[in-house]
This record gives C-alpha cells, sequence and structure tokens, in this order.
C-alpha cells in the first residue's frame, strides 16, 4: 500500500538536499528554493512538474514501478533509497545486481560533468543507459531503442551500419571479441538470462555469429582506440577509457581524440553540428 505523506517527505527531502551543480546543471542566480527546484527534478526524471509536485503535496496518484525508478534517478538516489522509495511508493523494489539499469549516484556525477566529450554509461550487454550530448551527436540516440537492439553486440552482427567503419580484418576481430564476451556472460548469468537469450537469437539469425560462436574464445576484449563513422565529418579514430561500477556491472565510457589530430578537429566540428544528423 502507499505510504502518500512517507513518499511526499522523503523525495521532498531528498530534493531539498540536492544543488543544481550536483546533478549536472548551472548554479543560477537568486535562487530561493532550497536546494533543487520542483521543475526541475521533473525535468531529470522526464515527467511533468504537476505530476511531480502532486507526489511530494501527497495527492497525487499512485506511482508506477517506471516513475518511481524515474524519479530515483532523476533525484540521484543509491540503491538503498531507490528500494525504500519503491516500499513508500506501495511497489516492490526491482532486483539488484548485473541487471539493474539504476545507475549510482557517484557514477552520475562524473557523467554530469562531462557535457564537453562523447560518453555514455552502458551496462554488462553494452545498453546505453545515458549519454552526453555529444555522444548522441556522434552515434545517434542510443537511449531511445528496445528489445535486443540495445545490445551494442547484437547490432554488430545484425546492424551493418554499427560496422561500416571498420576493415574487414578489424571486423573479424570484433566479432570475435563480441561473441567471446557474450559467452562469458551467458555462462555467468544462466540459463534464461538476458544474456543466453541474445545468445540463442543470434545462434539463430547470424552466420556470421555462429562463426566466431565456434571458436569458443572467453577473455577477448575490444581494442582501446574505436571507429566511428558519422554521416557529416567522416571516420573518426577515438581512445576510450572506462570506469567501472563493480556493484552494479555500469561502465561509464568516455570518448576523446589524440590533441592535434584529424579525428579531434572533427571531434570539435561535431560539437558545433550538434545531433541534427541523426534528427
Amino acid at each position: 500500500m502507499i505510504d502518500r505523506r512517507g513518499l511526499a517527505e522523503f523525495i521532498r527531502h531528498r530534493r531539498e538536499a540536492l544543488q543544481p551543480e550536483d546533478v549536472g546543471l548551472p548554479p543560477g542566480r537568486r535562487r530561493r528554493a532550497v536546494g533543487l527546484r520542483r521543475e526541475e527534478v521533473a525535468a531529470l526524471s522526464h515527467m511533468s512538474t504537476d505530476y511531480y509536485s502532486r507526489l511530494e503535496r501527497g495527492d497525487g496518484p499512485q506511482p508506477s514501478e517506471q516513475m518511481l525508478a524515474a524519479i530515483a534517478q532523476g533525484l540521484h538516489l543509491t540503491l538503498a533509497e531507490r528500494d525504500h522509495l519503491f516500499r513508500l511508493g506501495g511497489r516492490t523494489p526491482p532486483d539488484r545486481g548485473a541487471s539493474t539499469e539504476h545507475i549510482s549516484p557517484g557514477m552520475l556525477r562524473v557523467f554530469d560533468r562531462l557535457d564537453d566529450t562523447p560518453a555514455e554509461i552502458v551496462t554488462e550487454l553494452g545498453e546505453t543507459l545515458r549519454q552526453t550530448a555529444l555522444s548522441v551527436a556522434l552515434v545517434g540516440d542510443l537511449v531511445a531503442l528496445t528489445g535486443a537492439e540495445r545490445s551494442i553486440g547484437y547490432r554488430w552482427f545484425t546492424d551493418p551500419g554499427s560496422r561500416a567503419a571498420y576493415t574487414e580484418e578489424e571486423r573479424e576481430v570484433l566479432s570475435r571479441v563480441y561473441a567471446s564476451g557474450l559467452r562469458e556472460l551467458a555462462a555467468a548469468r544462466g540459463a534464461g538470462s538476458l544474456a543466453d537469450r541474445l545468445r540463442q537469437q543470434l545462434l539463430d539469425s547470424s552466420e556470421e555469429f555462429r562463426s566466431a560462436w565456434d571458436h569458443h574464445d572467453v577473455g577477448l576484449r575490444p581494442p582501446d582506440r574505436k571507429r566511428f563513422l558519422h554521416p557529416e565529418v567522416g571516420v573518426l579514430e577515438l581512445s576510450c577509457q572506462t570506469l567501472l561500477d563493480p556493484e552494479q556491472s555500469h561502465r561509464l565510457l568516455v570518448y576523446t581524440a589524440t590533441p592535434g589530430s584529424d579525428s579531434s578537429e572533427k571531434l570539435r566540428l561535431l560539437s558545433v553540428i550538434g545531433a541534427r544528423s541523426f534528427a
């Protein structure tokens, strides 16, 4: 059963404890509100200000699991705080572990400060949970993908566009890398897991995946330098630095270009062009 008063007090307290710079927003001037404004939390949670405000007043509808998850991320809650939020909302907290899509506050704080570089937060299966604006400009909106296509390994074997920037030799290497990673995850997570289901889907649909799978590789890792093919600026070669959250198996990927390189100039141009190429 929903605890409307408890829910209202909890989210109001968490909102008032946050400052704009804690969530990647500019400080602004003459802020009379304590902490974040309601409209700021609503925007961060991808919901209307009226809906969020009603929850804080204690007279809103019972929020769905999706709405509670969105509020938990908008307020940068820890897993313990997220679970408490769900219980106050009369819902069962989601499972913890590798399958969770709840991003830790620490990783979000780092991500929120990367507004001038391509960066994304991904799950262990390469599903993109967050992207910076420059990442969207570089590769399109990956957060909007649904189903199996959310996984970069699945897209590699089913979407020719995902490999357009690579040579034949590089494609063969990366095919074995993605098959290796999926083999490890399917074994670790077990029968019926998402990794196991993706494995079976690819075995049924992709001859190339079957060929890579037959090598029985484990432990292969992608190269630190990655290629991206952009429709307006062409091929960019970027270095990838990774920050791992071991508790939730999330990775923060940050892409940078060698100073003075052709790719560095293209990345600068891309920041001006923005995401309109993928509109």
